[in-house]
């Protein structure tokens, strides 16, 4: 079972998951920042969609060096990727991952304050990129209802800590070994969901880096498969089909999201949830995918 990690009950209520490519924010792109607007929006639109499902603790998980916990004010830079591009206050410490986590947050924040914006607009805007029936259009109406206080929107949360916060913030990040083993990984899931109170994760996940030749892996046949694999398993919310992903499969095939996808996949456990999948792209040979879960109608949040 996904989530086998003793008898913890998942209390989880919906998730994002968005790359983390340096080359997602504009100031590292430069020239080429053109080039990843239809991904930049497409996860403004899943993060959107995750603050609006109303979870009352929102945290971000990432593959890292090693598995560590960092408190909500933790900072991080990415200096390291060619401009110092900062979010948070203090020494930078977060790893890349959750660096372009906390990136997310800040601008679905400041989209949140402009005079000018409506929630669930990001979702709009994408969508009017793809063709009808695209994946975004799925999302979009869910994104506007539960934005106005509709099926899971902040006006059916009482006394939640989205009364007192308007704008998406994290309450934690947690960074997971970029080796660490399938077992781990579920187990640190079902552990993060675990509690009283609902849970929301913003799962930050690249696919395979060797879906092309001039890929940073150069190009591995079983790339593709690999990574339709996990896309499936995003857009049908599919815990079971990530708990699956073996990590020497995925290590050989560049896939450096396989850790924060398989604590997904624990943090979901055996529930039902609705997948939307956003974004599939592979500009620069690296699969890089923006999806959203929500709790699927009449699951019960807690027994």
């Amino acid at each position: 079972m996904p989530g086998s990690a003793g008898n913890l009950a998942s209390v989880l209520v919906a998730a994002a998951v968005c790359p983390h490519p340096p080359l997602l924010v504009p100031e590292l792109a430069g020239a080429a920042a053109p080039e990843l607007d239809g991904l930049r929006a497409a996860c403004l639109a899943a993060v959107e969609a995750l603050w609006s499902a109303g979870p009352e603790v929102l945290l971000v998980v990432g593959a890292g060096p090693r598995t560590e916990s960092y408190g909500r004010h933790a900072a991080g830079s990415l200096k390291p990727w060619g401009v110092d591009v900062r979010v948070g206050e203090g020494d930078p410490v977060l790893p890349l991952s959750l660096t372009i986590g906390r990136w997310l947050l800040h601008q679905a924040a400041d989209r949140r304050q402009d005079p000018a914006h409506r929630p669930g607009r990001a979702a709009e805007d994408h969508a009017g990129r793809v063709a009808e029936g695209g994946p975004s259009r799925a999302v979009e109406g869910h994104v506007g209802r539960a934005a106005e206080g509709g099926e899971d929107g902040p006006g059916a949360l009482t006394g939640s800590l989205l009364a007192r916060r308007t704008a998406p913030a994290a309450d934690g990040f947690q960074a997971v070994a970029a080796d660490a083993p399938r077992g781990e990984c579920l187990a640190l899931g079902a552990r993060l969901a675990a509690g009283e109170r609902r849970v929301g994760l913003l799962v930050m996940a690249d696919g395979s880096a060797r879906l092309t030749e001039k890929a940073p892996g150069y190009l591995d046949p079983a790339a593709q498969p690999y990574n339709e694999l996990i896309v499936r398993a995003l857009a049908g919310a599919e815990p079971a089909a990530l708990a699956r992903l073996d990590p020497a499969e995925a290590a050989r095939l560049w896939v450096g999201g396989r850790p924060a996808l398989q604590v997904l996949a624990g943090a979901a456990g055996d529930d039902g949830f609705e997948g939307r999948l956003l974004a599939d792209e592979a500009p620069y040979g690296v699969g890089y995918f923006a999806a959203f879960w929500r709790r699927g109608t009449g699951t019960r949040i807690r027994s």
